[in-house]
């Protein structure tokens, strides 16, 4: 029987691309195992762009292989938040989980189940089954911190999170207010506050936690987890740095890097907040109006505002933008020779590494804070959701690599914001110290990839720790 590592990613592509990153690295350095990837198909997102990216592996890594699973239906209330349908959807799957590890079981000896954070459930079908199981955490060691202590956290308080200032002192942190915790664990009755809770505590019965990060760029962060001291009254599993893992399926042909091309080096401040961020109509003014003001070259990727019009919001699926009425009368003419708006998406490893770029306004996604990172382009942290507050909290006061972005008292960024923080970032000593700041730890980045390098030597104790354990 051929040995096995099979690997389990949420729903959404930036949990599909990170996960299959890492089975092309596992396969670079270990080319002797056989991986699966089990992909979990939503009816909630479009399932061209998840498609066409499978297509691609395929034919650039046959060795990674993909299993389709069957696709769940929606939950009966329709109008749950992201969070909870992604939950939902793995809990709904867990039935043909544990048929596609049985059959996969009758030709292979599964030597490590690796399970996406969202898919926790899964853990009771590896449990049945006798898998050993690891978790693969998709976002930043500093976040890490904070769940794996959620437990302590609630046992600490009886208050809502929404009424406390300042938490107790986190392992891993200088100083952590309660408002950096994400919004959904805000009400301690609520759904997901309770289901972060049993996901925190499952984490620690796994075999391993392996983290999409590098050492040398959350120093603090690493050391109070390997030291288990996030988990006072239990076991911390190994830790296991294993990035940055980030796509390397990129496209090189749009037409905003051919606009790129005409800009002058490092003059160009690109906007994008990923494939689920959408921002309101009255802050897209604002940013038109703060980016206009700035007097700098940009490159703004915009989508439609959500239904409600709130701040901020998350969506898998948008219609194309009407940009005429979103934007400011005349702001496209006036911006023709320094701007672009590209509506709904761009290339972004490949803006991120075009020479003309020198700024990247985010919403704080760890994994476009890697691709930030591994380009050595400097930061606006601009959260929207999740962990991104916790993110933003790391790059801006622990890594020093990004400047902030405030919010009004209405959450809104005010035009006046964002061009002081560009000018900042772009002409200040202050931003040149956060451009070389970077530049360090892109310079850190190849080094930790290669043997001997802090990732590679990870991995390299994650497969000895798989080769001791088997299906029982």
């Amino acid at each position: 029987m051929e040995d096995a590592i099979v690997l389990y990613p949420s729903a959404g592509m930036g949990h599909l691309i990170s996960m299959v990153e890492l089975a092309k690295l596992i396969l670079k350095h270990y080319s002797l195992f056989s991986i699966k990837v089990l992909v979990c198909a939503s009816p909630s997102i479009s399932p061209d762009a998840t498609t066409k990216y499978i297509a691609s592996v395929s034919t650039t890594t046959p060795s990674v292989v993909f299993h389709h699973l069957p696709t769940a239906p929606l939950p009966p209330d329709s109008s749950l938040k992201v969070e909870q349908l992604a939950y939902e959807l793995s809990c709904l799957n867990n039935p043909n989980l544990r048929h596609a590890l049985r059959t996969i079981l009758e030709t292979s000896q599964i030597k490590a189940f690796i399970l996406d954070f969202f898919n926790d459930v899964a853990f009771d079908v590896t449990d049945e089954l006798k898998i050993p199981t690891y978790y693969f955490y998709t976002s930043s060691a500093s976040s890490l911190t904070v769940f794996l202590y959620f437990p302590t956290l609630h046992r600490s308080t009886k208050e809502d999170f929404k009424d406390i200032k300042k938490l107790p002192e986190i392992p891993g942190w200088s100083s952590f207010p309660a408002s950096n915790m994400p919004e959904v664990l805000h009400v301690r009755n609520s759904y997901i506050y309770r289901r972060l809770l049993e996901s925190a505590e499952k984490f620690t019965k796994s075999k391993g936690i392996l983290v999409n990060t590098f050492e040398s760029l959350e120093k603090r962060a690493v050391s109070s987890l390997v030291e288990g001291l996030c988990v006072p009254d239990g076991h911390t599993p190994p830790i296991y740095c294993v990035g940055p893992l980030i796509s390397t399926n990129e496209i090189t042909e749009h037409e905003c890097l051919s606009w790129l091309s005409t800009q002058p080096s490092k003059s160009v401040v690109f906007l994008c907040f990923g494939s689920m961020g959408m921002l309101s109509a009255k802050q897209l003014m604002e940013m038109a109006i703060g980016l206009e003001n700035s007097g700098h070259g940009f490159l703004w990727v915009v989508r439609n505002p959500p239904a409600d019009n709130t701040k901020q919001s998350v969506s898998g699926v948008a219609e194309e933008p009407n940009l005429d009425e979103l934007l400011p009368q005349g702001f496209l003419d006036r911006t023709r020779d320094r701007g672009m708006v590209v509506m709904s998406w761009a290339p972004q490893v490949a803006v991120l590494n075009h020479d003309s770029v020198g700024g990247f306004v985010t919403h704080c996604g760890w994994n476009s804070i890697l691709e930030a990172i591994c380009a050595g382009v400097p930061m606006l942290a601009w959260p929207l959701y999740a962990e991104q507050k916790m993110n933003k909290a790391s790059l801006v006061e622990e890594a020093k690599v990004a400047l902030p972005l405030d919010e009004l008292e209405d959450g809104l960024v005010s035009a006046g914001e964002l061009e002081k923080r560009v000018r900042e970032l772009m002409e200040s000593d202050t931003g040149k110290q956060v451009r070389e700041r970077i530049l360090t730890f892109r310079n850190e980045v190849g080094p930790s990839m290669e043997k001997d390098g802090s990732s590679v030597t990870a991995l390299a104790k994650f497969i000895d720790q798989i080769q001791v354990s088997s299906v029982a």
